[in-house]
């Protein structure tokens, strides 16, 4: 499964956007399952309400929730992170977490937020 991160469905939202139309194709040429995690969706959904855009085209793409699994695993990442002097956006962690503890690929543009996880086996997208 390819986990879609929020960064990346703004550009596809963005119909004027270069990147979301690159992105979107390479999505759709990877063959693999699509969804989001309930984190992206929040994420996105407060920009979209907040802007008075529409939401009924996200409300389409499946989406995985957080478990209790993801709680436990998200909250050792974000530690392990603060204690290597490398704190990270606990939303962020908690994708990781998602994705890891699912066995799915993330697609994000913005690498940096969670290449620290990939010694944690997070998958992303090259």
């Amino acid at each position: 499964m390819l986990i879609v991160d929020t960064d990346v469905l703004i550009e596809i939202l963005d119909k004027k956007s270069t990147k979301g139309a690159e992105a979107l194709d390479r999505i759709l040429k990877s063959g693999e399952d699509v969804g989001t995690t309930v984190i992206n969706m929040h994420e996105l959904l407060y920009g979209l309400n907040k802007y008075a855009k529409q939401t009924e085209e996200i409300l389409l793409l499946p989406v995985l929730a957080f478990t209790k699994n993801d709680a436990i695993l998200s909250s050792k990442l974000e530690l392990e992170a603060e204690r290597k002097g490398t704190p990270t956006r606990r939303t962020d962690s908690m994708i990781a977490a998602i994705a890891i503890n699912n066995n799915a690929t993330l697609y994000t543009l913005d690498k940096k937020h969670f290449s620290q996880f990939i010694k944690n086996n997070l998958k992303l997208l090259k």
